[in-house]
């Protein structure tokens, strides 16, 4: 131990530890509030994506290639400049840079979570929505009480790993100012110039996230799935 002391300085690290703290729970904040966005959009997308009207599933397909074919890096550039401009004169700055980053990784994550959500809807046993129909229920309540809880049920591991990705691409923000995780590792940086214990600090901080993932994944995926995640 202590020749690990000697190339890591841990008291430095112990006087940021309340800057790190504040940068994990900004980064599980915005995560968050993006997953649940992203999850909202991703559905209405999945459902547009599936419509037999060209009107509808050419546009939608046009977007999730755009966004699959780009960086994220550069999609939060073009949100962070160009939803400004896109206002009326003297809006400009309604958006600060948290709640654009927001908006920024919403668009990037809502079309690959409503491609998982598509690929599990596709999934369900048409049996089972026209045995719901035959019994009477809508359409709507088909798709809600039916298809869409199978749908997620199905697919929650892809969903999981894409939440892992969504959570580490939060560290991008740093780059129009957003404090978290990222923007945490660069103020100890800046301020102490020691290289090593602020990224190594900020890389142990995300792989206690994703140890937390993990966690969460198994308990989602027995509440959910019991053995049928064994059978598939």
């Amino acid at each position: 131990m202590e020749w690990l002391q000697n190339y890591f300085n841990f008291r430095i690290v112990g006087q940021y530890a309340d800057v790190f703290v504040a940068g994990v729970g900004q980064t599980l904040w915005i995560s968050a509030l993006c997953l649940v966005l992203s999850l909202i959009i991703g559905t209405f997308l999945a459902l547009a994506r599936m419509s037999e009207n060209p009107m509808i599933w050419r546009p939608v397909a046009g977007y999730i290639q755009f966004i699959r074919s780009t960086p994220l890096l550069i999609q939060i550039y073009i949100v962070y400049y160009g939803l400004p401009a896109l206002l009326p004169r003297g809006y400009g700055d309604f958006f600060d840079e948290t709640e654009t980053g927001i908006i920024a990784l919403t668009i990037h994550t809502a079309p690959y979570m409503g491609e998982i959500i598509r690929a599990g809807i596709g999934s369900v046993n048409r049996g089972q929505i026209e045995g719901a129909l035959s019994v009477g229920m809508t359409p709507r309540q088909t798709l809600t009480n039916v298809t869409l809880p199978q749908a997620v049920s199905n697919v929650m591991p892809p969903l999981l790993g894409q939440t892992a990705v969504l959570i580490k691409d939060t560290s991008l923000l740093s780059i129009i100012a957003v404090f978290e995780l990222m923007g945490a590792g660069l103020q100890m940086f800046s301020e102490t110039v020691i290289a090593t214990e602020s990224y190594v600090t900020t890389a142990v901080c995300y792989l206690g996230i994703y140890a937390m993932m993990l966690v969460l994944s198994g308990i989602v995926q027995k509440k959910l799935g019991g053995s049928a995640w064994k059978a598939n």
